[in-house]
């Protein structure tokens, strides 16, 4: 135990705030990166053009870097970064210093700060109303999709299948703007804690940038918490591929907050989207449409068709009358399982049955596809025998299909549907069983309108303003944490694989929302967390994934507190290494340095993989006093045996 001991301690380890230079480099970026390159956070990024990480280059930026394009090169379509298919990117930001792309305009609202590289105060700055300032993160790779607008690509999956991704500026025949192939577990890198704003840039009409595109991305790509504040278009859009997202936050979005196409087969938890406006414009290029519009394949009896299960989502809508669209648009055979979840102040219906994405699809139940009401009876098992994965020149039905839960195709289940005041509201969602007489999908459609029976802890909207011809009510103050009916679910997401096991409903734990110190939403003062406890981060994956650890309780004298562990190995020998220091806020940011152990605690997991360790709080201890808890568990599918929990940090008050 005593290597455990040493490398938890360093897992934990928490230092001094380091110093940065006042006088780095605004360093211009205009050529594409060929070579392995580095970003450093003593400089800062100016992207003056679209720049291609190309096939065989990475891209590392190291956490804290701020990308802040100004946009206003004539002939410049915004500049944006795209990592192109057989390039990389390993954007690591952390908690403490995350990587912000963004605009000139939005650093020149940040407090002074001689000793940051930008001469701002990453974590501070003012909203604005605004988008189309700089271009956009797209990410190209080399998973499966389905895309009817190429004349070459067949209605069967075929590795040889690819699209175009919209957006990106290149001559004719160039081969960098394509994405998809046979290989859904490529591998783009890594994209964690990575703030995008006020991005979008248009570049002609109907072809705008979302705030994060990803392309036929496979699941050995890690996207882990991702926000996009103010975006032109879509906060994020998906075309096919497996890879899996968790931790991610949209705010304030032109168009959909999460868009999904040309069969998407991978696996989404933990989403906050708070519908808003962008910039003064049309619903769809300024204002908020749907929450989340998900596109079956590009022509609905193409395959793959998106089949994919999203859990712990918390959706806010805007609830002028059609200030705001849909909950869950399903177009064009899309099959998606929610669970979880929360739906509030919804504009429009909580289920919407568009049938076609407009584009020239065929919709459900063409060519000997299900119809819409089978998708909601059909058994998730089942998959399509129209244009099928063959399994000999590609893989098989089987190796395809692994995202959705047992189920069927399309639910939504042990949900929350808060204040949705729209008279078709759940027509549709009736319609197809989400809401029968008989309670079987476990969801609760609270009665009241009030915010003392709101499945989350608070919200604060600002006065009505008229945007894109419609009344919107700007959320101005959020506390996301779960309440009422939200504090506990019936079912949780599996232990196994990607997904964390999470007994409530919504994007958050009680007693923590994992947005501080690193999002937009954090620094404008829209989500300013009242909880003590900060989360560091430094997990390693065990057997049922990443192991959890929730602190809940104030650090104030003979106060009640508790620690929680979920999603360890059950009945494993669990070890919290318990740490201080007396430096003030360490977990602020800069520097690592090791701290001393100060306490060791042996318990074995339960059958399920959890532990709750209730504690008082001692008296005596100096304000300030930071102290940090982590779980070593013994488990032999994790590196070296041991898997560690994340880490916490809390302080004395």
């Amino acid at each position: 135990m005593k290597s455990l001991a040493k490398s938890t301690a360093m897992a934990l380890a928490i230092g001094a705030v380091a110093a940065g230079t006042a006088d780095a480099a605004d360093v211009v970026v205009t050529t594409n990166i060929t070579t392995s390159t580095t970003w450093h956070n003593t400089d800062t990024i100016n992207l003056h053009a679209q720049i291609f990480v190309e096939d065989g280059a990475t891209l590392t930026i190291e956490p804290g870097t701020v990308i802040a394009s100004d946009g206003v090169v004539p002939g410049d379509p915004g500049g944006g970064l795209v990592v192109a298919r057989g390039g990389k990117i390993y954007a690591l930001g952390t908690q403490t210093d995350p990587i912000i792309f963004t605009s000139k305009i939005d650093v020149g609202t940040w407090a002074v700060d001689v000793t940051h590289p930008t001469g701002k105060n990453p974590k501070t700055g003012t909203w604005h109303e605004g988008a189309n300032e700089w271009g956009n993160l797209s990410i190209e790779g080399r998973a499966y999709i389905s895309e009817n607008a190429i004349a070459t690509n067949t209605l069967a999956p075929n590795s040889a299948n690819y699209g175009e991704l919209e957006g990106l500026v290149l001559p004719p025949g160039d081969l960098k703007g394509r994405y998809g192939g046979g290989n859904d577990n490529d591998d783009s890198g890594t994209v964690k804690y990575v703030s995008i704003r006020y991005g979008g840039k248009i570049v002609t009409l109907n072809n705008e940038l979302n705030g994060l595109s990803l392309g036929g991305i496979g699941r050995g790509t890690d996207i882990h918490h991702v926000e996009i504040m103010n975006n032109v278009d879509d906060g994020i859009e998906i075309w096919g591929g497996t890879v899996n997202l968790k931790y991610i936050s949209i705010w304030n979005i032109g168009d959909d907050c999460l868009d999904i196409d040309q069969g998407y087969r991978g696996q989404i938890q933990n989403v906050l989207e708070v519908q808003g406006y962008s910039i003064d414009a049309a619903q769809g290029g300024g204002v908020g449409d749907n929450l989340n519009e998900t596109d079956g394949a590009e022509d609905s009896f193409y395959q793959p068709v998106t089949t994919t299960t999203i859990y712990n989502l918390t959706a806010i809508g805007q609830p002028a009358p059609g200030a705001g669209d849909h909950g869950a648009a399903f177009r064009d055979n899309a099959r998606v399982q929610y669970r979880n979840s929360i739906f509030m102040d919804l504009g429009d219906r909580l289920v919407s049955f568009d049938n076609t994405d407009g584009d020239g699809g065929d919709g459900y139940g063409v060519a000997g596809t299900l119809s819409w009401a089978s998708t909601w009876t059909t058994d998730s098992s089942v998959t399509s025998a129209v244009n099928p994965f063959n399994g000999t020149t590609e893989i098989s039905p089987a190796q395809a299909y692994t995202a959705q839960q047992p189920g069927k195709l399309n639910e939504i289940k042990d949900s929350v549907f808060f204040r949705n005041l729209s008279a078709s509201a759940y027509t549709e969602a009736t319609a197809v069983g989400v809401l029968p007489p008989d309670g079987t999908n476990n969801n609760v459609l609270v009665a009241s309108v009030l915010d003392s029976a709101a499945p989350i802890q608070a919200i604060v909207r600002g006065s009505p303003v008229t945007k894109g011809g419609l009344i919107m009510l700007p959320v101005v103050s959020l506390d996301p944490r779960p309440k009422n009916e939200a504090l506990t679910s019936v079912a949780s997401a599996p232990a196994a694989g990607f997904f964390t096991p999470e007994p409530y409903r919504g994007a958050f734990a009680p007693n923590e929302t994992w947005l501080t110190e690193w999002t937009a939403s954090d620094a404008f003062g829209f989500t300013n967390d009242t909880s003590q406890w900060r989360n560091l981060g430094c997990e390693l994956d065990g057997a049922g994934g990443l192991p959890e650890l929730l602190g809940a309780g104030p650090a104030s004298s003979g106060s009640a507190n508790s620690l929680a562990l979920i999603n360890a190995r059950p009945s494993s020998l669990a070890i919290l290494f318990v740490s201080t220091s007396n430096t003030p806020t360490p977990f602020k940011g800069g520097s690592l340095k090791p701290i001393p152990i100060l306490l060791q605690v042996a318990v074995v997991t339960s059958g399920d993989g959890e532990i709750t360790l209730p504690f008082l709080w001692p008296a005596g201890i100096p304000a300030g006093t930071a102290f940090f808890f982590q779980y070593g568990i013994d488990d032999t599918d994790a590196v070296k045996n041991v898997a560690l929990s994340n880490a916490l940090a809390v302080e004395a008050q």
